[in-house]
């Protein structure tokens, strides 16, 4: 249940839902006064959300600093985060990445670097429908090819959501006690709600930010020209911070 109702939230914070029904508000409202309020508001809205140096500045706040390669401190496994691939898309011969592909390609390079000496790999589908393969498959698909050993990557693929990657992790590292100093790396983004998740479990970790969407502070007049993808990445950072509240309500995190 709360899957779907996570599915539903995500539909009704999207800002060009609130946009559209604006201007439907507008639309058929009698008033005359209404209908001006409302056709400003959603003119307003939509000027704002498409501001790219806006929402550059909102994610560049959101964002935790990064961590050079170089001092991260040795751990025994890197735990990876999923929910960055397409695994109901064909053909499936492949892995079919979304953004975000910088959590299994960092986490191999610190392999490669001899910073990490297991990757965990967390994650079965995010889909309501049935897929060929999970998330974590698809990931260590990418591994194995980069030159990892199948005996150096563990798998965790029963979850579905940020909350289950901590609690079936947890389950996992219980059947390795090896695996005391651990290195947790998703997108920076969802750090702070998967950080929150995985020491509400009583886990003990650094943090390795990957996949950042920013670039650098510079206003120029170019940046406020409305652009489409910028209310894309608004509609990203609004469901990191629902969910973020959601599951402090819960207690998940």
């Amino acid at each position: 249940m709360f899957f779907i109702l996570s599915k539903l939230l995500d539909f009704v914070v999207n800002p060009l839902f609130w946009i559209l029904a604006l201007f439907v508000f507008g639309l058929f409202s009698r008033e005359s006064s209404q209908k001006r309020k409302a056709y400003r508001a959603g003119i307003f809205a939509l000027l704002f959300f498409t501001n790219s140096f806006l929402v550059n500045e909102a994610w560049l706040a959101w964002e935790p600093e990064a961590v050079f390669m170089n001092d991260v401190q040795p751990a025994d496994a890197a735990i990876v985060l999923t929910g960055i691939t397409q695994p109901n898309k064909s053909p499936h011969d492949r892995v079919h990445y979304n953004e975000g592909s910088e959590r299994i390609l960092d986490a191999i390079q610190l392999y490669k670097m001899g910073k990490v000496r297991k990757i965990l790999i967390s994650g079965g589908s995010g889909s309501t429908q049935k897929v060929e393969h999970t998330e974590a498959e698809d990931l260590q698909q990418t591994a194995l090819f980069a030159g990892v050993p199948k005996s150096d990557i563990l798998l965790e693929q029963r979850s579905r959501n940020t909350r289950e990657n901590a609690l079936y992790t947890k389950e996992l590292l219980a059947k390795h006690p090896e695996l005391e100093k651990l290195l947790l790396i998703t997108s920076a983004f969802h750090m702070r709600r998967a950080q929150d998740c995985f020491q509400k479990v009583g886990l003990t970790f650094d943090t390795f930010p990957a996949d950042f969407q920013t670039y650098d502070s510079n206003f120029n007049w170019g940046s406020i020209v409305p652009e489409a993808s910028a209310l894309y990445k608004w509609e990203r950072l609004i469901h990191e911070w629902t969910g973020l509240v959601v599951y402090k309500v819960l207690g998940y995190a």
